[in-house]
């Protein structure tokens, strides 16, 4: 099975999954393009199937597409809406960061924009 992402201007509006063989049978004609995406890529790596774990695949256009995210054929890669207004898209991951670390102290977090600094989240 193959996944594919259909794009118009820019944004991807629909993700499909279809045997490559069949994939004409399985599209529209409306405005787009379709554009195959891999469900085992994130930040620009290729993980095996149903893992956390980075394989030797190859990773296929930095994230996996999903509705809303943004399709960049210059480097041909997908990649997410920013979460916040202050953080920045790594242009290795394709994944956006916030100009602040997370803390790595095993306590939970959100990020406040207005303060541009992560709170910690009490349970």
């Amino acid at each position: 099975m193959g996944h594919f992402a259909k794009v118009l201007s820019g944004k991807v509006v629909n993700v499909i999954v279809a045997e490559p063989e069949f994939f004409d049978t399985f599209v529209d004609n409306s405005p787009g393009e379709w554009i195959q995406t891999s469900y085992n890529t994130r930040g620009n790596l290729h993980y095996a199937p149903n893992s956390n774990t980075p394989d030797d695949g190859v990773a296929l256009r930095g994230n996996f597409a999903s509705v809303g995210y943004t399709y960049d054929r210059t480097h041909d890669v997908f990649y997410a809406e920013s979460p916040f207004p202050s953080w920045v898209l790594n242009n290795n991951t394709w994944l956006w960061e916030a100009p602040i670390p997370y803390p790595t102290d095993d306590k939970a977090y959100k990020w406040n924009e207005t303060d541009k600094k992560w709170d910690e989240v009490t349970i």
